[in-house]
C-alpha cells in the first residue's frame, strides 16, 4: 500500500515556507528540500592540495600507465589510430608495455567471484577464455604476472608469503580463472592528473576528457557490457557505475568505471518494471516530460536529453537516451555518441572536484516491457545522518531548480569554450517535446 500511496503521489510540491518536497516516481523515495539547509557550499575534495612529485610520474597508483603489472591481465583496450580510436584484445603480458588510452582489467577484489558462479551454477570458464588463460600462463613473464597479482591478492586475505609459496603452483594458478572470465570488471582511463598539472588537486576526471575521449572511454565501458552478458548465461543484469574520488566510495582518485555480473534484479528494479507494465509510457509521462512542464531540462541533441533530477537522496543529474533500442550495446554509433556528449557535459559543468557517482540503469536482458538507457550523475556533496536513517525521508541541500541554476550558466560556458560537443542545446534551447523518448513501441 505504502509504495501505491508514492506512486500517485506528486514527485514536486512547493510548500508555502519554501520546503521542496519531492518522491521519486519510480522508487518511492521521499526527500526534503528545507530553507536554511539549502543552497550551502559545495563540498570539495582535496581542499589542501600539495606540488606532485614529478618523481612519481605515471606511478600514483595502481591503476597508472607505469604499474600496469599490478593489475590482473588485460582483457581489452583503447589505442589511438591515425584514423581514430580502436577497440583491440589484449593477448599477451608484452601488450601492456604499448600506448593505450583506456583499459578493460578484472577487478582483483570481486563483489561476486568466479568461485560464486561455479559453485552455484556451476559455471566454467568459456573455451575461448580458457584458451586465452593457457596462451598467457604459458609465457614464463605471463605466467610471473599472474603469480605476482594473485600473491598480492593473498597477501590482502591475510595469507602470509611462506604459506603462500607452499601451496603447488598448478593450485595457485587455478585461481587465476577470475581473471579471464570473471564478472567484474575496471575501465580505467590513462591519466591520473591533466596534463601539465602542478597541484595534486589537478586529477583528470570524465570532464576533463574531451567529447571523443569520452565517447570511447564509454564505448569500451558498452562493449564490456555485451561480454559480460554473452560469456555467462547466468547472468541477469550488469551494472555500470563510477565512483569518483573517495568520498564517493572510490578506491582510488584515477578515473574509471566498474561493470559487476550478478544474477538476479534487485528490489528497486522489479518495483520498477512494475509501473512500466501498470504504464509503459511512465518513463516519458514521470521522468522527461514532468521535467519539462517544470522547466527542469538542461540540455538535450538529437538522441538524448538531461534534466535536474527529482526524488534522489542527493543532487542528481538525469541522461535518458531517446533510442527505441533499450540495450546500449545495440545502439547506433550516433545514438552512443549522442548519450557519451550529454553526460560528459554534465561531468563539464560539476566539475572534478565534486564527488560523484554515476549510475547506469538499462532494461534487464529477461524483462519483456521497454525500459531505456538512463545513467544518473549524483552529486556526493551531503553525509546521511539520524534523521535520514530514522524517518527514510532524506534531506538533499540543493533542490532541481537550483540544479538547474548551477548546471546552466556552466553549460553555456563550456559550450563557449569548446569544452563540449557544439551539437548540444542547452536549456531554453531544448525543443520539450512531449514523449521524446522513443523507447515505448506504442507512441
Amino acid at each position: 500500500m505504502a509504495q501505491t500511496q508514492f506512486s500517485q503521489a506528486a514527485p514536486l510540491t512547493k510548500m508555502a515556507d519554501g520546503t521542496v518536497k519531492q518522491v521519486n516516481p519510480f522508487s518511492g523515495t521521499e526527500v526534503w528540500t528545507v530553507p536554511g539547509r539549502a543552497n550551502r557550499p559545495l563540498t570539495v575534495a582535496n581542499p589542501d592540495p600539495t606540488p606532485i612529485n614529478p618523481e612519481k610520474h605515471g606511478q600514483h597508483c595502481v591503476f597508472c600507465t607505469q604499474r600496469v603489472l599490478e593489475s590482473p591481465p588485460e582483457k581489452t583496450r583503447i589505442v589511438r589510430k591515425e584514423n581514430g580510436h580502436k577497440i583491440i584484445a589484449s593477448t599477451s603480458v608484452d601488450d601492456l608495455t604499448r600506448p593505450w588510452e583506456f583499459r578493460r582489467v578484472p577487478n582483483l577484489f570481486e563483489i561476486l567471484s568466479f568461485d560464486y558462479w561455479r559453485k552455484n551454477y556451476g559455471h566454467e570458464l568459456p573455451r575461448e577464455a580458457a584458451e586465452r588463460r593457457d596462451r598467457y600462463i604459458t609465457d614464463p613473464a605471463g605466467k610471473a604476472h599472474v603469480l605476482k597479482v594473485l600473491q598480492t591478492k593473498a597477501a590482502a586475505s591475510g595469507i602470509d608469503y611462506d604459506d603462500w609459496i607452499q601451496i603447488p603452483e598448478s593450485q595457485r594458478l587455478a585461481e587465476a580463472d577470475a581473471f579471464f572470465g570473471g564478472g567484474h570488471d575496471v575501465i580505467i582511463s590513462r591519466r591520473h592528473f591533466i596534463d601539465g598539472a602542478e597541484m595534486t588537486n589537478q586529477l583528470a576526471g570524465s570532464g576533463t576528457l574531451t567529447p571523443t575521449e569520452h565517447e570511447w572511454y564509454m564505448r569500451l565501458t558498452i562493449e564490456a557490457m555485451r561480454d559480460l552478458y554473452a560469456s555467462n548465461r547466468y547472468v541477469r543484469y550488469v551494472q555500470a557505475f563510477q565512483n569518483w574520488l573517495k568520498p564517493a566510495g572510490a578506491s582510488f582518485d584515477h578515473l574509471h568505471k566498474q561493470l559487476v555480473a550478478i544474477d538476479q534484479r534487485s528490489g528497486n528494479t522489479n518495483h520498477e518494471i512494475s509501473r512500466v507494465r501498470a504504464n509503459p509510457n511512465v518513463y516519458n509521462e514521470m521522468a522527461v516530460d514532468y521535467a519539462g512542464y517544470q522547466n527542469l531540462i538542461v540540455a538535450e541533441n538529437r538522441y538524448a536529453v538531461a534534466f535536474a533530477g527529482f526524488g534522489h537522496r542527493y543532487p542528481t543529474l538525469e541522461v535518458f537516451s531517446k533510442s527505441a533500442e533499450p540495450a546500449p550495446w545495440l545502439q547506433s554509433s550516433e545514438e552512443q555518441r549522442g548519450m557519451s556528449d550529454l553526460l560528459h557535459a554534465m561531468h563539464v559543468a560539476t566539475g572534478p572536484l565534486i564527488a560523484t557517482n554515476e549510475e547506469w540503469h538499462h532494461r534487464p536482458i529477461d524483462v519483456d516491457m521497454p525500459m531505456p538507457w538512463r545513467i544518473m550523475l549524483k552529486w556526493r556533496v551531503s553525509t546521511l545522518a539520524g534523521f535520514e536513517g530514522g524517518s527514510k525521508i532524506y534531506v538533499n541541500t540543493i533542490d532541481p531548480w537550483s540544479l538547474r541554476d548551477r548546471v546552466v550558466p556552466k553549460l553555456l560556458e563550456a559550450r563557449a569554450n569548446g569544452e563540449i560537443a557544439s551539437s548540444i542545446n542547452i536549456a531554453t534551447e531544448c525543443t520539450f517535446k512531449v514523449n521524446s523518448l522513443r523507447y515505448n513501441p506504442y507512441l
